[in-house]
């Protein structure tokens, strides 16, 4: 599942421009990036990395999952947003898609960016994209399908950056383009974005990067995932790989929470974490 541009509603596959004029209200806009003028536009793909470097950490009465994440830009053209302040420490997001000729298109979305404290440790506060995606941990059957979702992380903004090229290509800068995201509370327009073959990556020690585990037992699986219900983004869902989980029967398929088995998934065992 490609993500193309920015969409609210999140009602088909793959992520669709909410545009706010031009459309009866409920109704799903075209997508820019689908159709006969699709071909002209550099449209983004931005996909979120399994997580990686899973490690356990126990003390002050939590015990916590840690992993890192990887957003990463996979398309055409760069994933770019430009936020315009609509409130004190929020600022509401439209999207820009290049044009394969020169030029660009602008997406209205439902996006938001807020201004997020991290902590001084990490570099005080920051304009980022809410409600991008979150850490869930799902419980599994003998067979490795995933039945429901049974803790999720704190995290749940992020910054679009061109942190580290990941994947080398003629469509990717070998130089960073987008920057670090804005630390100004009195700026009333920022760009936010990230280039193709780029990521924004955050390391498993980074403030939120968890999941509470204490008391569980058993094996789970760890998705790092969209955020629902209305998340800004419709991004692909990556779980770490360690073996391929048998598809389950047609006939069963109507009693998973999750309708469509996971293709790579990590399977983390707990032993019953103490606090």
């Amino acid at each position: 599942m490609a993500v193309r541009a920015l969409f609210g509603a999140l009602a088909s596959a793959t992520l669709v421009a909410f545009l706010a004029s031009g459309s009866p209200a409920g109704a799903t806009p075209p997508d820019p990036c689908h159709g006969s003028k699709a071909a002209q536009l550099l449209c983004p793909n931005l996909r979120i990395g399994p997580p990686s470097d899973l490690y356990v950490q126990a003390g002050g009465g939590r015990v916590l999952l840690r992993a890192t994440s990887n957003v990463k830009s996979r398309g055409r053209g760069p994933i770019e947003l430009h936020g315009q302040r609509n409130g004190r420490r929020s600022m509401r997001v439209n999207q820009r898609i290049y044009r394969a000729g020169g030029g660009h298109v602008t997406v209205r979305t439902r996006a938001s960016l807020r201004f997020t404290d991290v902590g001084s440790y990490f570099g005080g506060r920051y304009w980022k994209v809410h409600q991008l995606a979150r850490f869930e941990l799902w419980s599994v059957d003998d067979h490795r399908r995933l039945l429901r979702r049974v803790r999720t992380g704190p995290k749940l903004n992020y910054c679009l950056r061109d942190l580290e090229r990941t994947q080398a290509s003629r469509r990717s800068p070998s130089h960073w383009h987008y920057p670090g995201c804005n630390q100004n509370p009195f700026q009333d327009r920022v760009t936010l974005g990230t280039s193709v073959g780029w990521s924004d990556i955050y390391p498993a020690d980074y403030l939120q990067q968890w999941i509470p585990v204490k008391g569980l037992r058993g094996c789970f699986a760890f998705d790092h995932a969209r955020r629902p219900p209305r998340p800004p983004l419709r991004i692909e869902r990556r779980r770490q790989h360690l073996a391929p989980p048998r598809p389950p029967p047609l006939s069963e398929r109507r009693r998973l929470l999750v309708p469509r088995p996971a293709t790579s998934v990590r399977f983390w065992r707990a032993k019953g974490e103490p606090g």
